[in-house]
């Protein structure tokens, strides 16, 4: 975003770095599925919840079985590992959320998230996203389709893992 201002005489087109690290996030929080319906006024409005972490890699982000923490990652840079009983299960990268669960339970982490790279994610903080949700219920809805996704994908993988042991 320029911002245009006077100096003296003449007229001067700056981009300040503020400016610019809001727009950032928020093009960012756009590209996330689960915010994929907000307009720019609430995208802005959720931004300023964000707070910015990097992790080195092999740094746990997120440890499975621990209350490590109460917020909503979102990745901006880099790439994670996803692991459950030490297996790794997935990997991550920009665009990609975890600690959905978090911000509803307020349980124990299900999986280990591990920098693989420098990781750079956004976190917004539970209470900060409830208060967001309530006052956006289409945020609220698509959680809720997006747990309901995990829980028949939980489903199906133990009914997977049980055909095979059987």
């Amino acid at each position: 975003m320029a911002v245009r201002y006077h100096s003296g005489t003449a007229a001067v087109d700056e981009e300040r770095p503020y400016d610019r690290a809001v727009s950032t996030v928020v093009d960012e929080l756009a590209r996330v599925r689960l915010f994929s319906g907000l307009n720019q006024r609430q995208l802005k409005r959720l931004a300023r919840h964000v707070k910015e972490r990097e992790f080195r890699p092999g740094v746990e982000v997120v440890a499975e079985g621990t209350m490590s923490g109460v917020g909503f990652f979102i990745v901006a840079e880099g790439e994670g590992s996803v692991s459950v009983e030490g297996r790794e299960v997935a990997r991550i990268g920009p665009g990609d959320h975890f600690g959905e669960l978090a911000l509803i339970s307020e349980d124990v982490r299900t999986a280990t998230v591990t920098a693989v790279t420098r990781l750079r994610c956004h976190v917004i903080q539970f209470w900060d996203f409830r208060r967001f949700a309530k006052e956006n219920p289409d945020v609220s809805w698509k959680l809720l389709q997006h747990l309901a996704g995990l829980l028949t994908g939980e489903r199906d993988r133990r009914a997977k893992a049980a055909l095979l042991e059987g």
